[in-house]
């Protein structure tokens, strides 16, 4: 844990779930580098997407605002007075309300879900990509056989270009599945800059022996940056 970890302590969520904005973003990825407690707490809630992902935007909505409620609540009335603490508190009901969610969402599978479970359960497959590009940057995925599909947890690291300046709001790429039927679809975009690191959580419909590749994409000028063939793995 590092000094400034206080500041960043509820802030894990709201990175998972992609709220945070470009300067927020950048500012919890340079704290994850030194904070392990932080890191840890990101791979914890990094499975909460998966199942995010199966509940409609209605019973999102009624569930997040009732969990919001309960936590204003506990909060205080001294809580409530202090502005500056807006955004702490906004935070920390999203991060209860991920967690209401997926706790949520888990009660209902195991009613729903039958007894007799198989015996195997789908192993983790890790993929490195190869750089197209001649770019500090480097990138390697998991990919997990799902229910719905296949669940992605992307790491990609932009280490230090002297050369190149980054735009203000750093470099936008995109993550594009290709299936073995040729079809295309981007299904993750975040933004780097020197010395970040980016961990992305995402999912395709399509399933593990359906994926032909990867790419990931400059969404500035369409150039595929890095790739990672699959298909016959």
């Amino acid at each position: 844990m590092n000094a400034d970890h206080e500041r960043f302590a509820e802030w894990d969520a709201a990175y998972v779930l992609g709220s945070l904005s470009p300067a927020d973003r950048r500012a919890f990825e340079a704290h994850l580098e030194g904070c392990d407690l932080c890191r840890t707490a990101i791979a914890e809630l990094a499975p909460v997407t998966g199942l995010l992902s199966r509940v409609d935007a209605d019973h999102a909505s009624t569930m997040l605002s009732v969990d919001a409620a309960a936590v204003d609540a506990s909060a205080g009335r001294d809580a409530l007075l202090r502005r500056g603490q807006a955004d702490s508190r906004r935070r920390r009901r999203l991060r209860w309300g991920v967690f209401a969610l997926a706790a949520a969402l888990l009660v209902v599978a195991a009613i729903a879900v039958p007894v007799a479970i198989s015996s195997q359960t789908p192993t983790l497959e890790t993929v490195a990509f190869e750089k197209l590009v001649d770019a500090p940057i480097t990138a390697s995925v998991e990919l997990d056989p799902v229910e719905w599909g296949t669940r992605i947890d992307l790491d990609c690291a932009y280490g230090t270009d002297g050369e190149v300046e980054p735009p203000a709001d750093g470099w936008p790429y995109a993550l594009v599945i290709t299936g073995q039927d040729g079809t295309e679809s981007e299904v993750s975009s975040w933004r780097s800059w020197p010395d970040s690191h980016a961990w992305v959580t995402a999912g395709t419909a399509l399933g593990r022996d359906q994926i032909k590749s990867m790419e990931i994409r400059s969404l500035t000028t369409g150039a595929v940056l890095m790739r990672a063939d699959v298909g016959d793995r």
